[in-house]
């Protein structure tokens, strides 16, 4: 009985000792919001496994900040790329208590949650959102760690006028705010090229039938076309283009066309090679840790990869490193380190512009070479 009752008492003990080890880890939550549902879902769904690969290498080094072991946790929402969906969840992130967060994908989402962040002071990262007008308002807790549309609407219409010498070019996009952001740049850069616009066509971000809009567009007998908005449309279209005989012309559109999945949806048109596309970044290939990031992302996510899981990657990276230098996860505490990142990423070294964007970005034109996509 006395053997029995000692047993009890290291038992008690031992699962006394367990609480307060167990005490010492702390859960830090960090938000993550892209499409996961609709058309856009694979994009969203690439973004997620950026960062989640990220979270994992993370809790693999048993980080300690604050005098407490920390074991992250990505908490993942879906906005469907609806404007008011992504206000909600950026509600719902601010009411769990997140330390930070990784997205919105869309500039249309990330715009109007980028307010409620800021009234709940929690930072954002986001890699995909390239509305110039995001950073405008200088809130303290937004980041963009990719070009905006001011660079890469610019690159590509100047590419257009000073490489390719095109004259003429109709203008098409999807209203939405990232669409219609990237056309606009793209549209005053080309006049002040000396290319002439001979029309505008307006699309949605829902639409899959664009025969209307090409035929009106194939009457004013462009150089060239220009498309502001995703691939789910942009395929389709380049489809559409060559069923109306329009092969003959180039088609431009901005990075949310830039994608692997355009070769799939596009069905095979061969319009498919008359594209050139932009990224606000340097290739894959040239980014400093690229290539070995991708290997470990496709053997980890294998046929998965689109387009910004790199940039999610690095957010959430970025994220942790400037909790670690301000010892801690305080979003309150930590956002001013956050401003103050040198960080050498995977797709760039990281440092912020004072309103939040990406210092001296990169851009990269792409082609589609037997489909594939090439970087030129």
């Amino acid at each position: 009985m006395q053997l029995k009752l000692k047993l009890t008492v290291l038992a008690v003990v031992a699962a006394a000792g367990g609480g307060v080890a167990c005490a010492q880890e702390q859960v830090v939550k960090i938000g993550h919001v892209a499409p996961l549902s609709g058309p856009q879902a694979h994009y969203g769904k690439d973004n997620e496994n950026g960062a989640r690969m990220a979270i994992e290498e993370l809790n693999a080094q048993g980080i300690t900040i604050g005098g407490k072991k920390i074991r992250f946790e990505l908490q993942a929402e879906d906005d469907a790329a609806d404007p008011k969906q992504g206000a909600a969840v950026a509600q719902k992130l601010c009411d769990s208590k997140v330390a930070g967060v990784v997205g919105h994908l869309n500039s249309g989402t990330t715009i109007p949650a980028s307010k409620i962040y800021h009234d709940c002071a929690i930072p954002m990262v986001t890699g995909a959102a390239t509305n110039p007008n995001l950073t405008k308002p200088g809130y303290k807790t937004t980041f963009r760690i990719i070009a905006s549309d001011s660079a890469l609407g610019a690159g590509l219409a100047t590419y257009a006028a000073d490489t390719l010498k095109l004259r003429t070019v109709a203008i098409i996009d999807d209203r939405t705010a990232y669409g219609q952001g990237v056309a606009e740049v793209f549209k005053k850069t080309a006049i002040a090229k000396g290319i002439k616009v001979v029309d505008e066509q307006f699309t949605t971000d829902k639409a899959t039938d664009f025969m209307a809009i090409l035929t009106a567009v194939k009457a004013k007998s462009p150089d060239a076309v220009f498309y502001g908005g995703m691939d789910p449309q942009a395929g389709p279209m380049l489809r559409q283009m060559e069923q109306l005989g329009m092969g003959n012309m180039k088609f431009f559109s901005g990075d949310g066309s830039c994608t692997a999945e355009i070769a799939k949806l596009s069905g095979g048109a061969k319009t498919l090679s008359n594209m050139i596309c932009g990224e606000g970044a340097a290739s894959l290939a040239k980014m400093p840790g690229g290539a070995a990031w991708k290997a470990k992302y496709d053997a980890k996510y294998p046929g998965q990869f689109q387009l910004y899981s790199p940039y999610t990657y690095d957010a959430t990276q970025l994220l942790v490193d400037a909790m670690k230098r301000a010892n801690s996860v305080d979003p309150k505490v930590y956002v001013n380190e956050l401003a103050k990142s040198n960080y050498k990423g995977v797709t760039a070294e990281i440092v912020f512009e004072p309103n939040g964007d990406l210092k001296n970005p990169a851009i990269t034109l792409y082609v589609y070479k037997d489909g594939k996509k090439t970087p030129m």
